[in-house]
């Protein structure tokens, strides 16, 4: 059974998904490699891994947060699974070339397997594939849409400056 629900975003909507015990995928609406709805799902508000998602994906959104703690079992190949689980090691508003990141799994001339692989990533924003750039420094691939990856790296970039009870956001 796949549990499902829907939340607001500044991106637009996300699509949540669970097997009722992990966060099993976050997708933006209308990204490449968007899952077909079966008779299997069912809607559901307060699965676990939804309510800690929803929290964190709000705090992410609010500059409260750059690290996730959430349950997940992202479905892929081997090799996809390896290249998602580096994608967590990338800190927070830093990026990598997909060269590098092939490099960091033992296979250096795979990044062209590493992109695929990225782009297969059921789990966006919380596993950050948006941190993963071309080896010249350039957007290139996102299922997403570029203009989504090109927000999330200059929201992870923004800086908040706390002055005593009030903030202010700087680029």
């Amino acid at each position: 059974m796949i549990y499902y629900r829907w939340l607001d975003s500044p991106l637009g909507k996300l699509l949540l998904t669970s097997n009722g015990r992990s966060l099993t995928g976050l997708y933006l609406q209308g990204q490449k490699f968007f899952p077909e709805q079966t008779k299997d799902w069912h809607e559901s508000q307060q699965v676990d891994p939804f309510v800690q998602t929803q929290e964190q994906i709000a705090e992410y959104f609010a500059y409260q947060r750059q690290r996730f703690d959430l349950p997940i079992e992202p479905q892929g190949t081997a090799f996809q699974k390896q290249v998602w689980q580096l994608l967590l090691q990338i800190p927070f508003g830093e990026t990598i070339s997909y060269g590098a990141l092939a490099k960091k799994i033992g296979k250096p001339v795979a990044s062209r397997a590493v992109g695929s692989a990225n782009g297969r990533n059921p789990i966006s924003i919380i596993l950050p594939c948006h941190r993963v750039i071309a080896s010249n420094g350039k957007l290139t691939g996102y299922a997403g849409g570029l203009d989504r990856k090109q927000w999330l790296l200059q929201h992870e970039q923004t800086k908040i400056v706390i002055c005593h009870s009030s903030f202010v956001i700087c680029h």
